[in-house]
């Protein structure tokens, strides 16, 4: 479970207030930053299952909602906005003193990607890279995932249409898929597993990756 209550702080960016809701872990020895998608918020379900079970395994869990979301805004900027907005608020993510694993999904993953090693994060957690657009593999964005220069882990639905796991090319990264979910790790009723078994796959994953780690870069 989560900690009872969820802090949350609004730190100022060139493109406006951001917001940062805590998960605190009693005893953390990491933190995990997590931004949301282009097209949905932290409430994902990936974003919130990692809330709820990462905190008790010592990582305290920061969602962190880029200043359109918080403006009410329904599409996303570009990203170099977004980027300039994540590197504005990483120092209130860093305050703690602790290690933080730079993270998110589709979009986030990709901001996670490009500004991990510059902001001196200690990982990087991918879920649901973007790897191209559905449809155009052509359009590949793997040069951003390859680039990381940090131990990274990607989490990929087995369907999902922004890139299957064996689109991946061969890289320094790890990889986790969850079976017949597509990119928002939602796995059809005929599947074989279910709902929560596709969370628990995503979340132990997650876990035991960070457990891997260790405390130092």
């Amino acid at each position: 479970m989560s900690s009872r209550t969820s802090p949350t702080e609004t730190p100022d960016t060139p493109a406006g207030p951001a917001r940062i809701t805590w998960h605190h872990a009693p005893d953390a020895r990491l933190v995990l930053a997590l931004g949301h998608g282009a097209g949905g918020g932290i409430e994902a379900r990936d974003l919130a299952a990692l809330a709820a079970a990462l905190p008790q395994l010592g990582v305290t869990v920061a969602r962190v909602e880029q200043p359109w979301r918080v403006a009410g805004k329904k599409v996303a900027p570009a990203p170099r906005t977004l980027d300039t907005a994540w590197r504005a608020l990483w120092p209130a993510l860093a305050r703690p003193g602790l290690p933080v694993v730079a993270g998110g999904r589709s979009a986030g993953a990709r901001v996670a990607c490009r500004t991990g090693a510059d902001l001196g994060a200690h990982a990087v957690l991918a879920l649901s890279f973007p790897l191209h657009p559905p449809g155009r593999p052509e359009k590949s964005r793997d040069g951003e995932l390859l680039a990381t220069d940090l131990p990274t882990l990607v989490v990929q639905g087995g369907a999902d249409p922004f890139g299957k796991p064996g689109e991946f090319p061969e890289g320094d990264f790890e990889l986790v898929e969850i079976a017949y979910a597509d990119h928002g790790f939602a796995v059809p009723k005929r599947a074989p597993l279910s709902q929560e078994d596709a969370v628990v796959t995503l979340t132990e994953g997650v876990a035991t990756w960070l457990g891997r780690l260790g405390n130092a870069r």
